[in-house]
């Protein structure tokens, strides 16, 4: 889909999202709202997803139908419909797939430690880890579907807040699992998790051999790129990746071989790489075309948005659910969006 032609839906109708600084942290994480913190769930749920947690498994309980996370579904998007406005017309998309990237990006397969199945990102500790600035506002913005859907896990809730973002913007359907439970927290992971995105290939590499993936999975997960820009306030960065950053789309890989780049230090004093058009990639990003392994990925993907859509469905799903054991009568769901409601 090219970025400058790709049309945007009347969900995301008028300015640019962003992705992966969010806007300014609206909430503060020591002030975060009283019905998170007071919320009898944070002390850990009974029964057997919370005792399988306590020997370092995490099985999921779903008693929910299908149609009861339509219903969550339907209310996240409509509030992003509604509230366009936010942050000068950006949205909240982005900022929703970010939070579910995050609170799934803090998995280790070694002790089967954080991940998003305790839903712990409502406590101070992973809130304020630095690598989540901005964050809390896409956790305010959940806020009223949590109290509409108080039955829902703050895992679940996350993680669907970033699917629907995903196929709102006319990405691909991602089927999602429910099921997680709500863990104390002391089982809130520590900070330094998360990806530092001014490293070379060989970080990308081990970083993400930390959460079992491999070199396909890598490239098709940093696609979510193609969605909204950085921010100095956030994350010492600052521009958008491409032109359509409301639309997901495999912009990203036709930008990273097409576009001419400039590595400079930024305002922030980050060495980040600049186009002559306004775009920016970090140095996580440009390690894809500079590993001759990733680069592979890279040109199919550009050519090929089919094929980037299905292996980032399938990348996107296990990064979302790592960790976490189904039973077998917990099927996935795949939602309609509200235009295909509308029919």
């Amino acid at each position: 889909m090219s970025a400058m032609s790709a049309t945007i839906t009347k969900t995301f109708n008028k300015k640019s999202l962003y992705l992966l600084s969010g806007a300014t942290a609206a909430v503060g994480a020591g002030v975060a709202f009283k019905w998170y913190q007071n919320d009898n769930r944070n002390k850990g749920s009974k029964g057997l997803g919370a005792l399988a947690a306590g020997t370092g498994m995490h099985i999921a309980q779903c008693q929910k139908k299908p149609e009861d996370y339509q219903k969550v579904y339907n209310a996240i998007a409509l509030k992003i419909r509604e509230e366009d406005e936010y942050d000068n017309y950006i949205g909240y998309g982005p900022v929703l797939v970010r939070l579910a990237w995050h609170i799934s990006g803090t998995w280790e397969k070694n002790d089967n430690s954080g991940g998003s199945f305790g839903g712990t990102y409502r406590f101070k500790k992973e809130m304020n880890d630095p690598s989540n600035k901005g964050l809390q506002n896409g956790f305010k913005f959940l806020g009223p579907v949590l109290e509409q859907f108080p039955w829902i896990s703050h895992g679940d809730l996350y993680t669907l807040g970033g699917v629907t973002a995903i196929q709102e913007m006319q990405g691909p359907k991602i089927p999602w699992r429910a099921g997680r439970v709500d863990e104390p927290e002391d089982k809130t992971p520590d900070n330094g998790r998360l990806p530092d995105a001014s490293r070379d290939a060989d970080y990308v590499r081990k970083f993400y051999t930390r959460m079992n993936f491999g070199d396909r999975e890598v490239v098709a997960l940093l696609g979510a790129h193609a969605l909204g820009k950085t921010h100095y306030k956030n994350s010492g960065f600052e521009g958008p990746w491409g032109a359509a950053t409301n639309v997901f789309s495999n912009e990203y890989y036709v930008n990273l071989l097409n576009e001419h780049w400039k590595l400079n230090k930024n305002e922030a004093g980050q060495m980040q790489y600049d186009s002559d058009k306004g775009y920016m990639m970090l140095p996580t990003d440009m390690a894809l075309i500079q590993d001759p392994k990733y680069l592979k990925f890279v040109k199919e993907y550009a050519n090929n948005q089919d094929a980037f859509f299905k292996d980032f469905v399938k990348a996107f799903s296990k990064l979302i659910e790592n960790g976490i054991e189904f039973p077998k009568d917990i099927k996935a769901t795949t939602f309609k969006t509200l235009d295909e409601q509308d029919m």
